[in-house]
């Protein structure tokens, strides 16, 4: 198992599922007991504000929340671009990971350059990950800043394809049902 921590899931076309269906996954965490992910391209409609005002001092109360996945869907995560790596978190690739859930509130307001709350998470048990992998499901691409904060989470999917260049850039084009081109 080769693990694709700090990583991109793209969905790619044969993914129907709704949960995943043109989503991009950042892996936060990915060994041998399954793997742990957020989906950065989903909007919810209520704000940090409305529903988890504690966040305030981290977070802009008027950011929208995002759902993180299908996954205990009432828990709250942070993910954060840090100025310095603490044990306070978990990181999936450069300073950017997740705050750990048993942070004190100094904890999470220090060192914090910019989050994003997600209401759950993607989960995958030992090799679930891997075998979604193998049978195509997943496209993978390296994760940049850019992608874990994206001000056009709609468009993300079609971005992260485009980069990725060849014939994913014609994919990243490509109508939501094909039948209607």
């Amino acid at each position: 198992m080769e693990s694709v921590r700090g990583q991109l899931l793209v969905a790619g076309p044969a993914l129907l599922d709704p949960n995943f269906w043109r989503t991009v996954v950042l892996v936060v965490e990915h060994n041998e007991e399954g793997a742990l992910g957020l989906v950065l391209n989903r909007p919810s409609e209520t704000s940090v504000g409305e529903a988890v005002p504690q966040l305030e001092p981290l977070l802009d109360p008027e950011e929208r929340l995002f759902i993180g996945g299908p996954v205990q869907p009432s828990a709250v995560i942070v993910l954060a671009e840090f100025e310095e790596a603490t044990d306070a978190a978990l990181l999936a690739f450069d300073d950017v990971g997740v705050l750990g859930t048993n942070s004190s509130s100094d904890e999470l307001t220090a060192g914090v350059r910019s989050g994003r709350a997600f209401l759950g998470h993607a989960g995958w048990g030992p090799g679930q990950l891997d075998g979604e992998l193998e049978r195509g499901d997943w496209i993978l691409e390296p994760a940049q800043l850019g992608d874990a904060f994206s001000s056009d989470a709609g468009g993300l999917w079609s971005e992260v394809l485009t980069r990725k260049g060849g014939s994913y850039a014609l994919l990243a084009r490509m109508p939501a049902d094909p039948s209607m081109n």
